[in-house]
């Protein structure tokens, strides 16, 4: 896109100015981050020809750091104001590219992701790596030879996507460009390996082994992989012990609430027992009166 543009902080002070007294409009390529993230966005929703005023958060914009520019200092956690006027722009998708070029605009993508990566930038790493990926997909322009190098980048992009998604602990989404992967190679080493690397994290030991003897037979000497095999060796005992504290536990708590209900009953019965022995002892007693001679008819001695 060209623009011109007048940036200001909201009290109205002026920190940048771009094709607004110069020649030339400012030239940028969107969703690069060549400029700010809210002023990317925006421009994209415009026409040429067309002027907004548009509002950006900080968040959209310099962040909560402190940031010089050509006239001002821009405050942390500033929002700021551009007027901005779209002077033309130039609209290819990726399918409109040649395959050459596709293929070229992946590598660069992919570098891009690769040094945002090397500096801990890990969610502008994946962003990078899935565009690249997007470049070189799947969809029959590729000769022979062009589409075994699609292929490979295409892979790689998906494994150092999958290596983002590990460090930002987003372990569904590494599961599955993994498995994206070993859909095309079922024997990819560090596919297997990384999609441990997230069945372990999200507790699915059994797929994680299986994922970690297969990487062993195909590479038996692979150190990364026999070290996550003795981890997940360890993981794997010591969630034993927890579910069998966890059963004794269950097991001892049913034991003890069953004794007062077994006390209970014993006492019942002999309650019971001793109840019934007082009314037959009753009973028995009035067979005995009613037997025995009254005081009338007894014979006294004289």
């Amino acid at each position: 896109v060209a623009v011109s543009y007048t940036a200001k902080l909201e009290d109205g002070t002026v920190f940048e100015k771009r094709g607004i007294d110069e020649t030339h409009p400012l030239e940028f390529i969107t969703d690069e981050e060549q400029v700010i993230v809210g002023l990317d966005r925006a421009v994209v929703t415009m026409k040429k020809g067309e002027r907004a005023i548009i509002s950006i958060h900080p968040d959209y914009a310099f962040g909560d750091v402190e940031v010089k520019q050509d006239f001002a200092f821009v405050p942390p956690s500033s929002r700021v104001v551009y007027d901005v006027e779209i002077r033309d722009f130039i609209k290819k998708a990726p399918w409109e590219l040649k395959s050459n070029e596709k293929i070229e605009m992946a590598k660069r993508k992919k570098e891009e992701g690769n040094v945002l990566f090397k500096g801990c930038k890990y969610e502008r790493a994946a962003k990078k790596y899935d565009k690249a990926a997007d470049y070189v997909s799947e969809d029959g322009s590729f000769g022979d030879d062009e589409e075994k190098q699609a292929k490979a980048l295409r892979v790689s992009c998906w494994l150092n996507g999958a290596a983002c998604c590990l460090k930002l602990n987003n372990f569904p989404e590494a599961i599955k460009l993994c498995s994206q992967v070993l859909d095309v190679e079922f024997c990819n080493v560090k596919a297997l390996y990384r999609r441990a690397q997230a069945y372990i994290e999200t507790g699915d030991f059994l797929l994680a082994d299986v994922d970690i003897k297969k990487a062993l037979e195909v590479d038996p000497q692979n150190r990364e992989v026999m070290v996550m095999k003795k981890k997940l060796k360890q993981l794997q005992a010591e969630n034993d012990k927890k579910e069998a504290k966890l059963y004794e536990n269950m097991f001892a708590h049913k034991d003890h609430s069953s004794v007062p209900t077994k006390r209970l009953k014993v006492e019942k019965e002999v309650d019971d027992r001793r109840k019934n022995e007082e009314a037959a002892a009753m009973e028995r007693d009035k067979v005995a009166d009613s037997a025995a001679p009254s005081v009338d008819g007894l014979i006294m001695d004289s």
